[in-house]
């Protein structure tokens, strides 16, 4: 503990430094923007910020990439000693966490109220009625991929999913073992399952924010996919995220649930393949509903004077129509601007207007630091399911209790 604790003080004394670094006080406006985009979004962004730069004397803009953790981890330590990077680009769901410690702060006050009208308004992150994102994309949202090779068309409703699924799961040498999956997923994650949640009916909370996971319809989202596995038979028995992805791109998988930031890696290994919907739940009539979060950039609330002047300006140009447009002509996104959204030149772009589609009947992912707990609570008693040691009534009822364990312990 000792030696554990000695390392997390010089890290975050070496922190500490390195933001101080980045404000000496010689008429140079020295920003940090700390983000956790994919390799080919960084390199746009790097270019785009170049040329900001360029046209803005006395201003330097440090990029650093960083890890999703540990960009939550190093901001939260650099922001509590009173430093840390202007700015931090991410998805809405740390939103909450650092606005309620403090870290970020409101921007209603500081951005155009013309600029944020132009923007999607389901987009805009806000939290206890302060808005503390802005957003350049929405999305990272989960979506059906399949292969056109082995499967022309998708399945609308989870009855074909079964019967497509079964006609493309394949022992191709005769050897009894599965060579070509019908679908592929990271199923044993909680964040994966709830788009089968929605579709039975559910929720992860209600509408008081309330932990929501002792339902029918969690018990029956839990029976189906354990039956896609063991009646069906067509998901492998044990399939993680590094295995579907892996499936996928060799061919032997007709379909996959994943998101965005994995699509452009099957079109580089040369998989032909289009979006579709997650298929309808039959018995219900509902579309699953993946969670959808804005990405986008928040201010430090440390940041003061001209830094905080200069941030706001950047990021008033990071989310401008014509800095979204490149990152949708180029990386593929779907942007945050209402006028973007209506372009033709964005809706022919190949799987945008499927992705789009996934989008609309997606549910906004809860920024609430509860959500946490909720993760953690429902995944022991999901994959106790999947492994046979609880039925799905008694994980249904353990999820719940345990959640509301958790929230009552994080907020005593």
């Amino acid at each position: 503990m000792i030696v554990k604790s000695f390392w997390s003080r010089l890290l975050l004394i070496g922190v500490v430094l390195l933001s101080v670094s980045c404000r000496r006080d010689d008429g140079v406006v020295r920003l940090q923007l700390w983000h956790q985009l994919r390799p080919e979004d960084r390199v746009l962004l790097q270019q785009l910020v170049a040329a900001y730069t360029a046209q803005h004397d006395n201003l330097q803009v440090e990029i650093v990439y960083k890890e999703t953790e540990e960009l939550r981890s190093s901001y939260q330590s650099a922001a509590l000693a009173g430093l840390g990077p202007a700015l931090i680009h991410g998805p809405s769901d740390q939103v909450g966490p650092l606005a309620t410690m403090g870290f970020i702060r409101p921007l209603e006050d500081l951005v155009p109220a013309q600029l944020v009208s132009e923007l999607d308004s389901a987009a805009v992150v806000r939290f206890h009625g302060h808005i503390y994102q802005m957003p350049d994309r929405v999305g990272n949202h989960l979506a059906l991929v399949y292969n056109t090779a082995l499967l022309p068309t998708p399945p609308q409703n989870t009855e074909e999913l079964i019967s497509m699924g079964r006609a493309t799961t394949i022992d191709k040498d005769g050897d009894g073992k599965i060579d070509q999956w019908g679908i592929v997923w990271n199923f044993t994650e909680p964040y994966f399952f709830v788009p089968w949640l929605s579709g039975f009916g559910g929720w992860v909370f209600d509408d008081q924010g309330r932990p929501s996971l002792n339902t029918p319809a969690a018990v029956n989202a839990f029976r189906f996919v354990k039956s896609l596995r063991d009646e069906h038979k067509i998901i492998p028995a044990d399939c993680d995220y590094s295995m579907a992805d892996a499936l996928f791109k060799e061919g032997r998988a007709a379909m996959l649930v994943n998101g965005p930031w994995s699509w452009p890696g099957y079109e580089q290994a040369g998989v032909p393949y289009e979006l579709a919907r997650i298929p309808k739940v039959t018995s219900t009539g509902l579309w699953p509903a993946p969670m959808v979060s804005p990405l986008g950039y928040s201010i430090n609330a440390n940041a003061t004077g001209r830094e905080l002047e200069a941030a706001v300006k950047l990021v008033e140009y990071l989310v401008s129509d014509s800095v979204q447009r490149r990152f949708v002509m180029e990386i593929g996104v779907i942007p945050s601007s209402l006028a973007l959204r209506k372009d033709s030149a964005y809706l022919s772009r190949p799987h945008m207007a499927e992705s789009l589609a996934q989008l609309e009947v997606g549910r906004p992912m809860p920024i609430v630091p509860e959500l946490r707990a909720i993760w953690d609570a429902m995944r022991p008693a999901y994959q106790s399911v999947l492994g046979g040691s609880l039925s799905p009534e008694a994980a249904a009822a353990q999820m719940q209790k345990d959640a509301d364990t958790k929230i009552r312990e994080m907020n005593e």
